[in-house]
């Protein structure tokens, strides 16, 4: 579905919330790029690069709000110099260590050593500068996990890890001062144990980074690392109280005015509140993963929302994030505590169907039934089995490939679409050096 880039950030957030905008492909909140800046509100830049960035005049200087990606570097420094073309930028604020939020401070570092000023002050919670260092001990790591994730063809050029360090870090909150305005910083767990979330109570501005992204919150990755959905409610909430007038979000559009943004953030608290309540529950009984699984749904009153569509993380992500941070890696299954290793498991069971014939013969029923999911698991068993054979890869790229269409979510529908890719190259993962 193609639809124009908008020109009018204002009236493309009033139809994001309105839902009349196709936030799974045109105007995915976090892979979509515009072009352009805005003066959101008077004092305040708007750009969208992957994620939101927002410049303050302060009256005493310029703050920024998330930084970008590397892309953004450039764009942004000319849309403010634009806008602003003699102020300096005096500070900015990583909301967390992911790299779409890192990066657009480097000119203006390098600007302030040209015309002899100070270089921007850049803040950030203590553990940040720790997520860097572990970017760079698992660099290719990280490359290879967002291949995957974002349907790119290639492994990625590689992860970058030249960060700019934080100059400034704290540990529960800090207020900066800057010309007329208050900058309040708040820790939070969520996406991350760095997260930061900001408020300017004299415009009654909140900038939540990405506790907000125009989706089911990223709570479950399946690469990544822990994430805090009980933590995340909390915030959310705290931030709700302050009634806000407009919500600058991690990704997505802003959102203007008190109620929407209060039934916005109240819903999300909600929605991750939900799936953590009855997932404990669940293993309160000592149930194993795969049950627990099958029985958390979604609140069904939040079903609807536009800001609460699962085309970014997967429910089911966020139930295996909640069992991994209380219940560790086991599942529950006795017989996966100390297994055998799947490619014998994968002949043991291939050689019971009578060979990979009737096992092959079952998969296409399965498929012209539309039932992918088990007809995936029978061929990664072929697979496994018989890691040469060009007939059963032919059948898992055909399969997988199909998978990924009909996903919504990007991680499940970029996972999907890498498995596929990977077999028609005639290996099982195409990244794996093995």
């Amino acid at each position: 579905m193609n639809q124009p880039l908008p020109t009018d950030f204002r009236a493309l957030a009033e139809q994001m919330w309105h839902g009349t905008v196709d936030l799974v492909n045109a105007h995915h909140p976090v892979r979509s790029n515009y072009p352009g800046a805005q003066e959101f509100a008077p004092g305040l830049l708007y750009l969208k690069g992957t994620a939101g960035i927002s410049v303050i005049d302060s009256g005493a200087g310029l703050v920024m709000l998330d930084a970008g990606t590397p892309r953004d570097i450039d764009r942004v420094f000319d849309a403010v110099r634009a806008w602003r073309p003699d102020t300096p930028l005096v500070a900015a604020v990583y909301s967390h260590h992911h790299i779409d939020h890192i990066w657009a401070t480097r000119r203006f570092d390098e600007e302030a050593v040209q015309r002899g000023w100070s270089k921007p002050t850049v803040y950030a919670h203590a553990l940040l500068p720790a997520h860097f260092d572990r970017y760079r001990k698992t660099q290719a790591w990280n490359a290879a996990i967002n291949t995957r994730q974002f349907l790119t063809r290639q492994p990625s050029a590689g992860w970058p890890v030249d960060y700019r360090y934080p100059d400034v870090t704290f540990e529960h909150g800090l207020t900066l001062r800057v010309g007329g305005l208050e900058l309040e910083m708040h820790h939070a767990r969520g996406e991350t144990d760095d997260h930061v979330w900001v408020w300017v109570p004299e415009r009654k501005w909140l900038f939540p980074g990405d506790l907000f992204i125009w989706a089911v919150p990223n709570a479950g990755n399946p690469q990544k690392v822990q994430r805090y959905c009980e933590e995340w409610g909390t915030a959310l909430r705290e931030m709700a109280a302050l009634g806000p007038e407009i919500m600058f979000c991690g990704h997505g559009m802003p959102i203007v005015g008190a109620d929407r943004i209060r039934q916005a953030l109240i819903d999300t608290a909600e929605y991750l509140e939900s799936i953590e309540r009855q997932t404990v529950a669940l293993m309160n009984m000592a149930l194993p993963l795969d049950e627990i699984l099958q029985r958390v749904t979604p609140p069904e009153h939040l079903k609807g929302r536009p800001y609460l569509q699962a085309i970014y993380d997967h429910p089911q992500f966020l139930v295996r994030n909640i069992w991994r941070r209380y219940g560790g890696w086991w599942e529950g299954e006795p017989d996966m505590l100390l297994p055998a290793p799947r490619t014998d498991q994968a002949r043991e069971w291939i050689a019971l169907a009578g060979g990979p014939e009737p096992v092959l013969a079952r998969i296409a029923e399965l498929e012209g039934a539309g039932d992918l999911r088990m007809a995936c698991h029978l061929v990664e068993m072929a697979m496994l089995a018989d890691p040469q054979s060009s007939r059963v890869h032919e059948v898992r790229a055909r399969l997988y490939g199909a998978r990924s269409a009909q996903e919504v979510a990007t991680m499940s529908r970029g996972i999907f679409n890498h498995v596929a890719e990977s077999s028609k190259e005639g290996r099982r993962d195409r990244l794996s050096q093995s």
